[in-house]
Parts: C-alpha cells; structure tokens; sequence
C-alpha cells in the first residue's frame, strides 16, 4: 500500500516515458496504453495485451479470465532477457494501477531491464471482483459490526457470482498466473519485485518455481508463517509510539501539542460516546457538506497516515486541532485515505485471498481491545469469510521458505504493518538473502534514498551479500508537523 504524499513525490523524480509504439514480447502482441493510479494527475505510457487462461485449472476448457499485462520497456537498445516483474500489495491492489506511484523507484532497473505488471486475477483490468460500500454503509461506524461485515461480504459475494468463482482468486491461483506470463513473453528467468502483500506472492513464486526465479526483492516483509491480521493492532500500536516519541523529543511539537497519545486515546473516548457532526469541504470534490466523524474515521486517519513518515508528521497537529473541537481537518484526511484506497483495492479479491489463506489463524487478542485498530479487523474479516467461498492453499503454504536464490529483503523502520522483524524472520531461512532496514521510513522501503540504486544493483549483480549499503546512513527522520504550515524552519 501507498500513501499519497509518498507517491506524489515519487511522480516528481520518476521522469517521462516516450511515447510507446505497438511491440511484440515473445509471443504477445502489445498495443500502446497509458497507466494511471487513482488520485495521482500522471500517465505512464506503456505497452499493454492481456492472456487468456483457466479460472479454474483443473478445468482448462471452462471459464477463462483475461489477465491484463503491461509492459514498461527498458531504456537500453537491447534489454537483457530476464524482465522485472513488480507484484502490487493489498490483497487487492492492481500492479498496473501501483506502478505510477512506484516510477521512480524502478528508473535504475529499467536501464537494462523490461518492467512486467500483471494485474493478478481479480483486480484491475484481470476480471476486478470490486465491492462498493453504500454510502449508508460508510457512514459513522456501520461497519464496524460482525453482522455488518456479514452483511456486505454477502452481498458482495451475490453481485459477483454470476461472473466469477470466488475459490480460485487466491495467492496460490496468482503465482500460477505469473508463471503462465514468464512463459509467454518467453523469459526463461525473471526478478520479482514484491510490495506489502506482494511479498507474499514473491515468496510464493520462488516456492514453486525456483528454477524460474532470478532474484527476488521483498518490500515490507510478510512471512508465510503469518496469518495477515493477527499483529496489526499491536505493529500499529508500535508504530504509533515512535512517531509520538519524536514529537516528545522535538521542542516546538512537545510544547504545542503536549501527549499525541493521551490526546489520541481522550478523543477515542469521546466518540466512543457519541460520534460528533463535522461541516468541511470534501477533498476530493471540494462540496462542503456535513457528516458524522466517529472511532472509526479516526482509526482510519491513525493507521493509513502511519504508513508514512511525511504524512504521520501531521498526526499531532491533527489530534490537537480535534481536540479542541475542530474535526473538519481529521475529517477532511479520513475522507482522502478513505476514498483513495477504496478505489485501489478491490476487496472481492481482498475476501478470497483472507479466507482461504488467513481466517483459520486468525484469533481476537483480548489484549487489543484498548488498541487504535482493536479487534474490529479480525472480527470483521472472520465474520465477511462465513460468507464467502473458500479456496484451498497447499499443505506448506504457510511453512518457511528455504531457498538459495538471492533474496533482498527491505523494511521500514517505522513500519506499522510489517516491521523489522518480519524481514529476520524471512531472511533467516535464505543463506543468499540480506535484510536491509531504512531509518525513519514506514511501509514501502524502495523509494528511500539510495534504496532503487541498491535494489538495481542487486538485480544487476544478483549478490545481496557484497552490496555495499553504507548509503543508508544518510537517511534522516522526518520531523513532526509544528503547525499548518508545515516543519520549523
């Protein structure tokens, strides 16, 4: 996942891309196309085909699912032969979609190798399994129940079954995609680079086809072993308590904002209460209108922000400016997160990939219950999967994987999803892998400083041992916000 500012200043540094003229790439045929991510005022211009292939594999002659594939050339005259494939996070999100906001990151591979996206089957342009809330339904906290959560995963289960079946849109499903894609452009090796959830999938890849894998890159590490849900609330809690700190430590944040903390969990209490009406202007529309804004619009603006560092800044100033009874800032931010990423993430896939991988693993933690994310998220997701058909993963799915192909692990320091120690808990089963952590960055490491030149020479050299990754010392943190106009001078 991606938060605005992070893409947005990415697009400043990621450069035009020629125009794109119609090419063949083994034994597909591309038209040029351009590639937009919701939210983001850019065009990628690339070349793009889809691939017919079974929904189900055991039944190659029944329904097919046309997986949308996008080809971002490289700048060399002749590329060498093993492509990038970039595997997007969620579950849900669309690679075509993501890869605006990560261009910048892959400039330096590109310089001598083809970039793939495959819209893994049920997002994007690849049979998208899209959900839509009400707007009843995203309305205060009308989903934060298990039987409102029951409720929309049947519903949405009913507006897709005519056209899709909901077991085979799984991790498993996907990885066997990706392979399809490697044979058909006719590469007999590529290098994987996977974002958050795509961590799972480049696992997963080297897992069944380590003679196709060249290298692989993983960005916000999730270990197979992990059941996705079970640590959120506490990786959140973590996270939340280091950005804290460093308003603690800054004179100006310290002295205008006090305690985010006891701010944060004053105004949980409150509207645990009784959500409060908030009038501001919509951020994405600019109309003025009136809404409610209660504990799970907080949690909403608490979590997403924390995925990055420049957006986490504003967390104090935010929490102060409700506290004192105006809400239209929080709000106006929850409306901007929230809209953004219901349109990235496509949450049919999100439900197919949760209950047939995660939602046996998943347990309530009592200890949670006063937490930012609490338990909701686990409930929710339990209670969606009583609705919802169950696909089946295969009997190691969630064992280590073991592999002696180079693996370049990255986290953020500040990550609230997947920290640190998830990399550890990769890299310790990869003899040729290397974990790299970057200073002050939350999720999606990649585009930190001289991060893209070591991934590129990583990928150039196929060596993560020897990569000499003293440039990371340079990276800062990010200060806290010291008011409406931004950091102190």
């Amino acid at each position: 996942m991606r938060t605005l500012l992070g893409a947005a200043t990415l697009l400043l540094a990621a450069g035009a891309v020629a125009p794109a003229t119609a090419r063949t790439l083994g034994s597909l045929e591309f038209e040029p196309c351009g590639l937009r991510s919701p939210g983001l005022p850019v065009n990628i211009d690339a070349q793009c085909t889809t691939l017919k292939v079974p929904e189900d594999a055991s039944k190659p002659d029944g329904r097919q699912i046309e997986l949308a594939i996008a080809w971002v050339p490289s700048r060399a005259d002749e590329a060498l032969p093993d492509p990038v494939f970039m595997l997007a996070g969620g579950p849900g999100q669309s690679a075509r979609e993501a890869y605006p906001g990560a261009a910048a990151a892959f400039r330096d591979l590109r310089a001598r190798r083809h970039v793939i996206l495959v819209d893994q089957r049920g997002t994007g342009g690849s049979n998208r399994l899209s959900c839509t809330p009400t707007e009843a339904e995203l309305q205060g906290d009308a989903m934060e129940s298990p039987d409102a959560m029951r409720a929309f995963a049947a519903r949405c289960r009913e507006s897709l079954s005519d056209r899709a079946d909901l077991r085979f849109y799984t991790t498993s499903e996907a990885v066997a995609d990706l392979d399809r894609v490697r044979a058909a452009i006719g590469a007999e090796q590529i290098n994987l680079v996977g974002i958050s959830y795509g961590t799972r999938v480049g696992l997963e890849y080297l897992r069944r086809f380590p003679e196709r894998t060249r290298t692989l890159v993983i960005d916000g590490v999730v270990p197979p072993e992990l059941f996705l849900g079970n640590d959120h609330a506490k990786n959140l809690e973590a996270a939340l308590a280091q950005h804290f700190e460093r308003c603690a430590k800054d004179a100006t944040c310290s002295e205008r904002y006090g305690t985010p903390q006891r701010t944060l969990q004053d105004l949980f209490a409150k509207l645990r209460e009784a959500p409060v009406e908030v009038t501001a202007r919509d951020p994405v529309t600019g109309v003025m209108s009136t809404r409610a804004f209660g504990p799970t619009e907080l949690t909403t603006v608490v979590r997403l922000f924390s995925y990055s560092p420049g957006m986490a800044a504003m967390l104090p100033l935010g929490l102060a400016e409700a506290a004192a009874g105006r809400f239209d800032t929080l709000l106006a931010q929850s409306r901007m997160v929230g809209e953004v990423m219901g349109e990235t993430i496509s949450l049919g896939m999100h439900f197919s990939v949760s209950c047939a991988e995660d939602v046996d693993g998943l347990v309530a933690d009592p200890t949670d219950a006063g937490t930012t994310l609490g338990n909701a998220l686990v409930e929710g997701i339990k209670a969606a999967c009583e609705e919802w058909p169950r696909g089946t993963t295969p009997a190691d799915f969630h064992a280590p994987v073991k592999s002696d192909v180079p693996v370049l692990l990255l986290s953020g320091e500040l990550d609230p999803v997947t920290p640190p120690r998830y990399g550890e808990q990769v890299v310790s089963h990869l003899p040729n892998g290397r974990h790299l952590v970057a200073r002050g960055t939350g999720h999606n490491a990649m585009p930190a400083g001289c991060m893209p030149k070591l991934v590129s020479l990583f990928v150039q050299d196929a060596n993560a041992k020897d990569l000499d990754a003293s440039c990371l010392e340079r990276l800062v943190d990010t200060p806290p916000f010291g008011g409406f106009h931004g950091w102190e001078p």
